[in-house]
C-alpha cells in the first residue's frame, strides 16, 4: 500500500509567476487526517439489551408512516433522524396515533 501523498505549499504560479500568497495543491482525495486524531472510549452508557421487538428501524422517519402510538414510540426512542415529534415533548405523533 503506497503512503498517502502531503500537501505541497508553493508560491509559483502555473506560468511561472511568483504569487503574494501561497498556494496549497491537496494530494489525492484519499488523503485523511482522520487517523490522527485521538478516539476515547465512549462516555455513554452501554445500551441495554432489549427483548425482542416486534419493529425494527428501517428507515421510516414520519408520523404516516407509523400504523400505532406503540410503533412510533419504538421508533422515536430506539431510531436514529425520526420526526415524529415536533415540540420535543416525548410523545410521538401525538397528532395522529398517540392522543
Amino acid at each position: 500500500m503506497k503512503k498517502p501523498e502531503s500537501p505541497v505549499i508553493a508560491n509559483i504560479g502555473q506560468d511561472g509567476s511568483v504569487l503574494s500568497n501561497p498556494v496549497i495543491k491537496q494530494p489525492a482525495q484519499s488523503f485523511s487526517l482522520e487517523r490522527f486524531l485521538p478516539s476515547f472510549p465512549s462516555t455513554d452508557p452501554q445500551p441495554k439489551p432489549q427483548a425482542a421487538s416486534r419493529y425494527q428501524c428501517d428507515g421510516r422517519l414520519h408520523c404516516s408512516q407509523m400504523t400505532s402510538c406503540e410503533e412510533a414510540t419504538f421508533f422515536l426512542r430506539n431510531c436514529s433522524g425520526v420526526k415524529m415529534d415536533g415540540n420535543n415533548d416525548g410523545v410521538p405523533c401525538e397528532r395522529q396515533w398517540c392522543r
